[in-house]
């Protein structure tokens, strides 16, 4: 999979994105993440890419024209049109379905981080395929939202992971929390891991793992339990 990111701060990615589990995918090639300057696409010396909305109000909004030209350029550069995705308080709530969705259906994904007020209507009418949030609230760039949402993504592309099991068994995947996990010493502080965990009884062990995965569900979030898989 290929993560392009139209952005005006493609430094912030670097650290983030280049290193640990995402870094070592991109190295062996599972994924691919280039990140791209907006105002390399600016028409003034000044490189300016917002501007005043019409009708008055506070803020600047970004202009359409530099963010068609940079997405434009990425069509060109891969040789066919990523589905295009804008990280905005306004899209629908990122869920792990969606995220399953778009690395099934998707080779070639780019993300606009918007800044200021937002972006011009026509822009986002004309291009953007949807909007994704991260959450009911809002921030100072779409950055931020860009890096969780890339990371999340490229964990369902084959080869990120060690296998697939780093991720069906993980919280979200089939709709239910994931169970509690442990690990060594078996005696923390007079405090016992659950001795099924110590049987060495895989059906058993599955059986629990099950179970408590339902029961932390129930305790934490018991709205999922509506939609989870049987």
């Amino acid at each position: 999979m290929r993560i392009d990111i139209i952005t005006l701060f493609p430094e912030m990615f670097e650290p983030v994105l280049n290193d640990s589990i995402i870094g070592r995918a991109q190295k062996s090639g599972a994924v691919e993440i280039v990140c791209h300057q907006l105002r390399d696409y600016a028409f003034d010396k000044h490189r300016r890419v917002d501007d005043t909305p019409y009708g008055g109000g506070m803020g600047m909004l970004m202009k359409a024209e530099p963010i068609a030209l940079c997405f434009e350029d990425i069509c060109k550069q891969i040789g066919k049109r990523p589905h295009f995705v804008y990280m905005s308080p306004q899209g629908k709530t990122l869920k792990q379905e969606k995220l399953r969705e778009l690395a099934a259906d998707y080779e070639n994904i780019c993300i606009l981080c918007g800044h200021y007020e937002g972006v011009d209507q026509r822009l986002l009418d004309e291009f953007v395929d949807e909007e994704i949030s991260i959450g009911d609230y809002v921030l100072t760039g779409g950055e931020l939202p860009a890096m969780v949402f890339a990371d999340a993504l490229c964990r369902m592309v084959p080869g990120v992971l060690s296998n697939n099991e780093c991720f069906t068994e993980e919280s979200h995947f089939n709709g239910l929390l994931e169970y509690p996990q442990y690990t060594k010493p078996s005696n923390w502080r007079g405090i016992e891991v659950p001795e099924v965990l110590l049987s060495g009884h895989h059906a058993n062990v599955d059986k629990w793992r099950k179970d408590m995965s339902l029961e932390v569900t129930k305790k934490k979030r018991p709205e999922l339990l509506e939609n989870a898989d049987e």
